[in-house]
């Protein structure tokens, strides 16, 4: 046994293995480029909307004017949560965000008319259900939480200025709606992650969309997936001010310590999404009049610069946290509002699973004790 174990590899976190094809996503690490459905995120990020995104995602291709404005009514049609769901949601105001999303998400199956149906056309429609009611679950909780009513859905407001209505009750600005509808797109799908890997295993038990996407959920609330944003935000109001970030990036590194932002587990570059978002930002800072946060997250990327030779550079978290914090949002909500994004990236991957299924079953390599003999618990 000992000598067939030396010669198996382990590759732990399954790192560099590829377990199946995609057509969805398409990541080069070291040339840092993402290709949605073959086309760069930089098109998308510069020119699409994220309706459009979805859609791309979806069907494999862009749409025309026509199948777009089908598409974005469906969106709105699905911009409603059963009566029970809001009561799931008011019965866990003190809970964190992600772990109300996560049971609110699982008690709408028991809602959804497809529930049980995976066949591609049911699976594309409970899809579309999924991604206009995470939002309206995010919003709903924050305003209950909040001693407020939940805000009514606008169908004149497309997908993003709608949450950020949903979410403050007030129109948002057009700057303001763009950046969130570019955060969105950017977020919207990324391969293989942690969290599309956990809803491709439950698909592969043929489970239903909701279980996976549950599932998926529980995968983006561990920080080592989804907290950047939340400890990015945290380092800057560390620093204060931006003469301040040199010392306390040095003390980082003397320390061993991450800096928050910085490093990717595919990217050998910068992240090819952190450029959208680091112009947004400027933008954001200077319509609400506090250009210091731009400033500081800017001083951290110049104190960082020589380290970028390691392959330790920005990645697209390290912006978001700042839009999310000047729009008055909660830091608890920022990994929640990641879900509303990646939301089409979970359902296009279940999707794709469902289309050649099998059961994913990896193996792990025995190191325990060797065979031993069962001993009478009286002779222990």
């Amino acid at each position: 046994m000992a000598d067939d174990a030396a010669e198996i590899q382990v590759h732990r976190g399954l790192n560099g293995v590829y377990f199946d094809r995609s057509a969805v996503c398409s990541i080069d690490g070291r040339a840092g480029e993402l290709r949605y459905r073959g086309y760069s995120i930089h098109d998308l990020a510069e020119r699409s909307t994220f309706e459009e995104t979805a859609y791309l995602l979806f069907h494999g291709a862009l749409p025309t004017r026509g199948q777009l404005d089908l598409w974005d009514a469906e969106l709105k049609a699905a911009r409603d949560l059963p009566g029970p769901v809001f009561d799931v949601i008011g019965a866990m105001l003190h809970g964190h965000p992600m772990d109300v999303l996560r049971t609110a998400v699982s008690s709408l199956a028991a809602f959804d008319p497809d529930v049980a149906d995976n066949s591609p056309e049911a699976t594309l429609r409970k899809s579309v259900r999924l991604t206009s009611q995470v939002p309206m679950i995010i919003a709903a909780h924050h305003r209950l939480r909040s001693g407020l009513d939940p805000v009514v859905p606008r169908p004149d407001l497309g997908h993003a200025a709608n949450f950020l209505y949903l979410m403050k009750g007030e129109l948002p600005s057009e700057n303001a709606t763009r950046l969130m509808d570019l955060d969105l797109i950017l977020h919207a799908e990324h391969g293989s992650n942690a969290s599309a890997f956990t809803a491709r295993v439950v698909a592969g038990t043929d489970a239903n969309l909701h279980a996976c996407v549950t599932a998926a959920i529980g995968a983006l609330s561990g920080p080592a997936h989804g907290g950047a944003a939340e400890n990015v935000m945290r380092m800057a109001q560390e620093i204060g001010d931006p003469a301040n970030a040199a010392a306390y990036v040095k003390g980082l590194r003397d320390r061993r310590e991450p800096v928050m932002g910085f490093g990717h587990r595919v990217y050998r570059t910068e992240d090819p999404r952190a450029r959208h978002m680091r112009e947004g930002v400027r933008r954001l800072s200077q319509e609400m009049e506090e250009p210091k946060w731009y400033a500081i997250l800017e001083a951290v990327v110049e104190a960082m610069r020589p380290y970028a030779r390691l392959g330790v550079n920005v990645n697209v978290d390290f912006y978001a946290g700042v839009v999310y914090y000047l729009h008055g949002i909660p830091e608890d909500l920022f990994v929640p509002i990641f879900a509303v994004g990646r939301t089409p990236g979970w359902c296009v991957q279940v999707l794709e699973q469902y289309e050649h299924n099998i059961l994913i079953r990896p193996l792990t390599l025995y190191s325990g004790p060797p065979p031993r003999d069962y001993v009478a618990i009286e002779e222990r």
